[in-house]
């Protein structure tokens, strides 16, 4: 009786246990700052992504600068889309496209009837790779992408190139 009654319990309890290679992930936003551009050039770079699953997220950008004249402007804020390749969850090596919006000023002499300043959006591709700890709670990467100005007749330069070593918090 003893060991029908063991067997029952296990049966019953067998479809109520599950096994996972990964943790749950249940951290879906992520929030992270550039430090690799900030002791480089003292810019301030903040970025948010969202994870929509294991390997897809969506992101922001919002960088400050005091030098109007830097290679990226004064201002930027940008969208980027990534698909990861990693063994883990979320993290490992990625590809990205993004686009940016910035401004800036020319450091050459004003060209009438025209300005210093300037406004430009950008279009490109990044690559990168991410380690995240084992409580998926913090993130290191690093990052480099190159893009193409839509408008280059009123810019100075065609191509424009963004990167970093940015440090991130999941929230």
């Amino acid at each position: 009786m003893m060991k029908k009654l063991l067997l029952l319990g296990m049966l019953c309890a067998g479809p109520l246990l599950m096994a996972q290679a990964y943790p749950s992930l249940y951290n879906n936003n992520e929030i992270k700052f550039n430090i690799g551009l900030f002791l480089a050039t003292t810019t301030v770079e903040g970025s948010y992504e969202y994870f929509f699953s294991e390997d897809t997220s969506f992101g922001g950008t919002v960088y400050f600068d005091n030098d109007a004249t830097d290679f990226n402007g004064d201002f930027g804020i940008g969208a980027n889309f990534r698909a990861y390749f990693g063994y883990q969850p979320r993290s490992g090596f990625f590809a990205e496209a993004f686009g940016l919006y910035y401004t800036g000023e020319d450091d050459g002499e004003p060209v009438l009837p025209r300005d210093n300043e300037y406004s430009t959006v950008a279009l490109g591709l990044g690559l990168g790779n991410k380690w995240v700890t084992r409580s998926q709670r913090f993130s290191l990467e690093v990052f480099a992408g190159f893009g193409r100005n839509i408008n280059p007749e009123d810019f100075p330069d065609d191509f424009m190139y963004r990167g970093g070593l940015s440090i991130g918090f999941r929230l």
